[in-house]
Formats: C-alpha cells, structure tokens, sequence
C-alpha cells in the first residue's frame, strides 16, 4: 500500500502545475459552468482513475524507462510513431512552460525579477533530473500532501464564508468556458493533462513489478486529483466576486484569509511547477538518451538550458501555443487507451 500510495502521490505531483494549482486551469474548465462544474469534477475524478490504473498496470507490465514502449503498444506501428514524436516535443514544451511560470510566479509574489526565478527553476530542475529515477519519484510527491491540506483549509473557509446571494449561473458568463458543455469541457481537461503525464506516469509505474500495486497507485493518484479539484472548485464557487479578474484565484483566495495563508500557498505553488518541470524533463531525457548514462546528464544539462532561454518567449504565449495541441492529442491518446483495455481486459484485474 505504501508503495501505491508513493506512485498516487507522484501521479498527482505530475499532473498539477502552475494552472492547476493557480485555480486558473479550474476556474476555466470547471467553475465557469456554475454548479454543473461540481459534476464535471466527478467526470474528471472517474476519468483520471481509470487512465491512470491503465496507464501504471501497462508501465509496470512493460517495465518502461521511458514512454516508446507504452505508446507503441497501445496506439500501434503507425499510429504510435507519431504520438511518440509529439509527445516529446510536447514534454520540452511543458518544460519551457513551467520555467516561464516560475519566473511570473517569483516575480508577482516575491518581487525578484522573472529572468531570475526562471533561472532558479531551471537550475533546481536540471540537478534533480541528473539523480536516479527512484529519487526522482520520491520528490515529484513529497509535496502533494502540503498541497491537500492548503487546499482543505482554503476550501473550508470559502464555504464556511460563502456569500448565500451569489448566482451560479452567472459564473460561465463571468469566466468563460472553452466549450459550451461542462462534460465536454472536463474531457478535455483530462486529455490535455494525460497527454502531457503519460511519458512520467509510465515510466514511475515502470519501476514496480506488481501490476496491482501499480495499478492501485494510479486509482489512488486519480481520485486524489479528482477531489483537488472539487475542493478548488467549490472554493473559487463559493467565493466568486473575490476572485473576478485574477491571474491566481487559489493565491488570492489564500491571501484574503491571511498574508501568511498566501505566502504558503505561493511556495506551494512553486513546488508543484517543479515537480512538473523535474517530470517532463526528466521524461524527454529518458526519451532521448538512456538513463544512467553520462550523455543523460549532459543532454539533460543541455536540454535544460535551451528550454530556460526558450522560456523568455513568455508564458501566456507558450500556453497559448502549446497546450491546445495537448488536449487534441490527449483524446486521441483516451480513445486508443480506451480500445486497449477492451482488447486486454482479461488482464486487468
């Protein structure tokens, strides 16, 4: 169970970045429908339980070190020819995406200059990557629960402070949503995030023998960002007017309770873009160059150092960018995992 519980925690750590964490990627794909989000939140929790149980169960069958294997085997020769090109030219884009954060992040919340906190990132990033795999998954989740509390307590307080008066339905007019359908809007929240964490997800499943534990472990990191996410969301619900145009719902939520409340949260904020950054790095590496080699940690270095001055291009830009093409991808990449598990049914336990 320890073990299942270490691979839920990575699995969380993965997926949760500066949007996610921000409230933005919450407000955007799930507040904005108003009460019908709760139920997109549910969706979202089932969706990303039963990927992540196939996702670790594969992983682990296949021993991967890094995301070829799994792709090929559920998407095929062809098919998966080009979603392995993709999927790795996407985890340097996350990567460059996350250096962009952390500079907005050190800079509206610590006053140091973005270039600056871009450049701490990347440097923490790049050392963290260059140790072993095991030591790498223990980092990614060891912040996950700071995360789970601060969410709580802030989710406690906007409820227990909830304003009676608030109208739900206004929510998608204030805030919105990509799509017309809070269904519609939860898939494509689940595919973008699965699209860019099958690489790291597999490749921390690939280091369990048992299928089952690893198994557990996605179902457990599943539901653990399904209920993330409608603590988020019934935070920012309950709590709209205070959070209307802000670029960090979470933070000014966490601000308004006490400035001790938010700087918490800032740094735990900064803790979930690193555990990104350390993923999709760490995971295009292993792509690229076998683990444990001396080229891995040159190529990291270098790869590393390319994605913080790729990262001067801005975040709203690289989001902007790269992030649509992640969510067309991860349907894609559902829809294949999907069909692999009707094929394989007999072995999932």
């Amino acid at each position: 169970m320890k073990k299942s519980l270490q691979i839920g925690s990575a699995f969380i750590g993965i997926t949760v970045g500066a949007g996610f964490v921000s409230g933005q990627e919450i407000l955007l794909f799930f507040t904005s429908y108003g009460y019908l989000g709760i139920a997109g939140s549910i969706l979202a929790a089932i969706l990303f339980a039963f990927l992540g149980m196939n996702l670790t169960q594969l992983g682990s069958r296949l021993q991967t070190t890094s995301h070829e294997k799994a792709i090929y085997h559920i998407c095929g020769p062809y098919l998966g020819f080009v979603i392995d090109i993709i999927i790795t030219c996407l985890l340097f884009g996350i990567t460059i995406i996350m250096f962009a954060g952390a500079g907005v992040v050190f800079e509206e919340q610590f006053g140091l200059s973005a270039f600056i906190g871009s450049l701490i990132m990347a440097i923490i990033t790049i050392i963290t990557v260059t140790l072993n795999v095991q030591k790498v998954i223990g980092l990614i989740g060891a912040i996950t629960p700071f995360l789970l509390v601060i969410v709580l307590i802030i989710a406690s307080y906007s409820v227990i402070h909830f304003d009676p008066s608030v109208d739900f339905k206004t929510a998608s007019a204030a805030t919105n949503p990509p799509v017309s359908h809070w269904g519609v809007g939860a898939l494509l929240y689940v595919s973008y995030n699965i699209a860019a964490g099958v690489a790291m997800i597999t490749v921390i499943a690939g280091t369990v023998k048992n299928q089952k534990v690893a198994g557990w472990g996605g179902i457990i990191g599943g539901l653990g960002l399904g209920l993330l996410i409608l603590l988020i969301n019934i935070s920012m619900l309950t709590q709209l007017d205070a959070i209307k145009n802000t670029s960090m719902p979470m933070v000014t939520l966490a601000n308004n309770m006490h400035p001790i409340i938010g700087f918490f949260m800032a740094v735990i904020l900064i803790g979930m873009i690193y555990n990104t950054a350390v993923a999709m790095l760490y995971a295009f590496s292993a792509r690229i160059v076998k683990p444990g080699k001396t080229s891995f940690y040159a190529f990291t270095i270098f790869s590393g150092a390319l994605a913080f001055f790729a990262s001067s291009l801005g975040f709203v830009y690289l989001i902007g960018t790269i992030y649509p093409v992640t969510g067309y991808l991860g349907i894609l990449l559902i829809a294949a995992i999907i069909v692999s598990w009707f094929k394989n049914s007999r072995e999932v336990y």
